[in-house]
């Protein structure tokens, strides 16, 4: 990428990574920038002095995206779920914690990029005291069921203190993303895992919603999975993307 990046600093660009690899350790891109009057920015860098959890309660709501693995949507259902109580006039705000969810909205904590012990402290900052109708939509890092990626969902779920969760699948996957021997767990083991983790930190929480991604199946066959996964979890089962985020909203607004 070299070439290409150093040609758009030249041009008069800035460059924007969320790598974890830094722009700032490359010389030659520190160098172009610096010929050119270019800005680096590593948005994958924590830029706060973040506190350890206290787990002390905070006013406000917040809901938190929790996946069967990583990449199944988590961070479109927190945006698809904003923009909607945005257009109906309710008070949310979407709480970025990786680097593409701060690319979007411009501000939010790398957590994959904060010292462990800390992970849980910084999305208590992330998530202030707020209005008592307000909503943090909170982006979900991660699985639980996720060997490499475990701790940053957990420092989400306690951290965060949702009073909602969730839940959110892409189903035709044959095994967890990057790791080939480990399977995909089902909606029930996600539930029956996360909402007891949940409920350590906030007594009130509860399931609201499923979310699926089904960019892999045909609209008759996503029709019959959400209306089958529906039936079976007693939960309202959506594709945000396909169909919206109204019937998740709608089930938050009801707690």
């Amino acid at each position: 990428w070299k070439e290409v990046l150093i040609q758009a600093l030249e041009m008069g660009y800035d460059l924007a990574s969320g790598l974890h690899n830094l722009l700032r350790d490359e010389g030659d891109l520190v160098a172009a920038a610096q010929t050119h009057g270019g800005t680096l920015h590593d948005v994958r860098v924590p830029t706060d002095g973040y506190p350890i959890a206290n787990g002390v309660n905070r006013t406000g709501k917040r809901c938190l995206a929790v996946g069967t693995d990583c990449s199944v949507g988590k961070m479109y259902t927190a945006l698809a779920m904003d923009a909607e109580m945005q257009k109906r006039g309710m008070k949310s705000t979407f709480r970025a914690t990786g680097q593409t969810g701060i690319l979007i909205t411009g501000h939010g904590v790398p957590l994959d990029a904060v010292i462990a012990d800390f992970m849980a402290g910084s999305v208590e900052y992330l998530t202030p005291d707020n209005d008592d109708d307000h909503w943090d939509l909170i982006e979900g890092q991660g699985s639980l069921f996720h060997v490499s990626y475990s701790g940053v969902t957990m420092a989400l779920v306690h951290g965060g203190q949702p009073d909602a969760l969730i839940l959110c699948h892409e189903p035709t996957r044959s095994h967890m993303r990057g790791l080939p021997d480990y399977s995909v767990p089902s909606l029930e083991e996600l539930r029956d895992v996360a909402l007891p983790l949940a409920l350590r930190a906030n007594a009130a929480c509860k399931i609201v919603g499923i979310s699926v991604n089904t960019q892999h199946l045909s609209e008759d066959e996503a029709t019959k999975y959400l209306a089958e996964t529906e039936a079976r979890m007693g939960l309202p089962a959506v594709d945000p993307y396909r169909h919206g985020a109204g019937r998740l909203v709608d089930a938050l607004a009801a707690i």
